[in-house]
């Protein structure tokens, strides 16, 4: 079969935008970005919703992540449907955010934990590397093998360590206290996430964990601070009902794979219909399924 009559089928039977009409109610939509081409910076926005029943659907591939692209698509969302969303999970890109609070200013913005907990787990990963470099070059020869194995164990949640791990994690912090206090601060902030109960405690925490921040002298947390004063409200949203991008995330690798499995897909139609048959083929398809719906035409080529 040619590539132009897959095209057809696929055009056929998948529409190349979301049809309203046939979607089950939702009231969650997420918001977040992948790179068509690894080290590229070409990012496409894929918007996805999750229903109370857990179920996901893509929802939109975007061409691009500006602020006016999103809010062009945000306009074409039925009414009655965007009266009904209220809340909206989200990377930290302002693009995303503005045009939210434009279009759907009754919806609760969540800024994912998970890409938050990226932030502040990367500035002190750069410290442990600059430390390793300074250990490498001042610690007598026999010492360095303290350094060895210790990359992961440094990057897992403490709670997840073997007795291996933690006995690496140990013999590195033990040379580098500064290391050492970065590390505790990051997981004391972390534990924050897990645990507080309401907002309004999350923030006083987070509070408290910035000032023992900036009483430490450390300066590998200077970018994250300065993130907290830009974004600290939506991040503390959170906190209400530990809501997570969690789901976009989870589709996200579905694309990576599918871009994978196609040897590169540039094409957002394309990308959009084949995430929906990934997600949605066995649950819409059947052998006794005669006559395909009725979907307007995909336009360009795979």
């Amino acid at each position: 079969m040619t590539t132009l009559a897959l095209l057809g089928i696929l055009d056929r039977w998948i529409a190349a935008s979301i049809e309203w009409d046939a979607l089950e109610p939702f009231t969650t939509i997420g918001i977040d970005e992948i790179a068509l081409l690894k080290g590229h910076r070409d990012f496409v926005a894929v918007i996805s919703a999750l229903r109370a029943d857990g179920d996901l659907h893509v929802l939109a591939v975007l061409p691009d992540r500006l602020k006016a692209t999103v809010v062009a698509w945000l306009e074409t969302i039925p009414a009655a449907i965007r009266e009904r969303i209220t809340t909206i999970c989200t990377d930290i890109w302002e693009g995303y955010i503005t045009a939210v609070q434009e279009l759907l200013p009754q919806a609760l913005i969540v800024i994912d934990r998970f890409h938050v907990a990226r932030q502040y787990r990367n500035a002190v990963d750069e410290l442990r590397k600059q430390e390793v470099r300074r250990l490498q070059q001042e610690l007598p020869k026999a010492a360095q093998d303290d350094l060895k194995g210790t990359l992961w164990p440094f990057r897992k949640r403490a709670a997840d360590l073997d007795e291996a791990e933690q006995a690496r994690l140990h013999d590195l912090l033990a040379h580098s206290p500064t290391l050492q206090q970065a590390y505790t601060l990051r997981e004391q902030l972390t534990t924050i996430f897990d645990t507080a109960r309401s907002k309004k405690d999350g923030l006083r925490r987070i509070g408290f964990w910035r000032r023992r921040v900036e009483k430490s002298g450390l300066r590998c947390f200077d970018a994250f601070l300065k993130l907290l004063d830009s974004w600290l409200d939506l991040i503390a949203n959170y906190f209400i009902d530990h809501q997570t991008s969690a789901f976009v995330e989870g589709l996200n690798n579905k694309l990576k794979v599918l871009k994978r499995r196609c040897y590169g897909l540039r094409n957002v139609v394309r990308l959009f219909q084949r995430l929906r048959l990934d997600l949605e083929g066995y649950r819409r398809f059947s052998l006794s399924r005669a006559v395909p719906p009725k979907c307007s035409g995909a336009h360009g080529n795979s």
